[in-house]
């Protein structure tokens, strides 16, 4: 299905779809004259529609009909990830964002090997945010999550207690998913830890901010795991598997 976002909301019967996408559209799928797209707005708004024509400025669809999107999770999961090594994050975001996750925010932790310069983060930040768009696309949102700016430890924690329910992932144990994830809970923040997991004082400082230890099992999980593994339980014990 060939699933896209646009910048803004959708008003009249014909839309034209430019830049990238468009290049998309006619190069690499090559879609021809009367095919079909789905186009999603800002106002998480599902438009069924039907290409018309190809010009210099983009490809022009005819909207056949528009209903609210009902894609998203009940819950909304943001993911503070400390920073991984290598291309981990690139599969991390790619793959929360298939599970359902709302925002992903890259946290600098004690145990980070990598602490990549202003310049270099921006750029991994902006590959991360394509990658966000694509895996959205694919697997059909009704939005494309935000990876956010790399924050401290600490901003992290005090911005995470907003949510209804704030998780550390820790290998030393902590309370099970399914006495802490329900039906009627709307937002979790779940922190998950580097290839070295989090030191026993950040576990401490976050317990002391409202964050609860929880445990994903008795087994210990890669860092580009756990997040996968924590996103899909907390999507499960909430319904949205169902």
């Amino acid at each position: 299905m060939a699933w896209f976002f646009t910048q803004e909301n959708i008003a009249g019967a014909e839309y034209l779809i430019t830049g990238e996408d468009a290049r998309h559209i006619e190069k690499s799928l090559r879609m021809k004259k009367g095919e079909d797209v789905t186009l999603v707005s800002p106002d998480r708004k599902e438009y069924k529609c039907r290409i018309d024509s190809f010009c210099d400025g983009g490809v022009k669809v005819e909207v056949l009909d528009s209903a609210p999107c009902v894609q998203e999770a009940s819950v909304q999961v943001t993911l503070y990830q400390s920073l991984t090594k290598g291309d981990k994050m690139d599969m991390i975001v790619q793959k929360a964002v298939e599970l359902g996750v709302h925002r992903i925010v890259p946290v600098i932790t004690s145990r980070c090997v990598s602490r990549p310069d202003e310049k270099s983060l921006r750029k991994k930040i902006e590959r991360w945010q394509k990658i966000s768009v694509g895996a959205a696309q694919q697997s059909c949102r009704g939005l494309v999550p935000q990876v956010s700016d790399a924050v401290s430890f600490q901003a992290a924690l005090l911005e995470s207690v907003e949510n209804d329910l704030s998780i550390i992932f820790y290998e030393g144990g902590g309370e099970s998913l399914s006495q802490l994830v329900n039906k009627d809970i709307k937002s979790v923040a779940i922190f998950v830890g580097c290839e070295g997991g989090f030191d026993i004082s950040e576990v401490q400082i976050a317990k002391e901010k409202g964050v609860i230890p929880a445990t994903l099992g008795r087994r210990i999980l890669r860092a580009e795991t756990a997040p996968l593994a924590g996103i899909s339980a907390i999507m499960c014990l909430s319904g949205n598997f169902d």
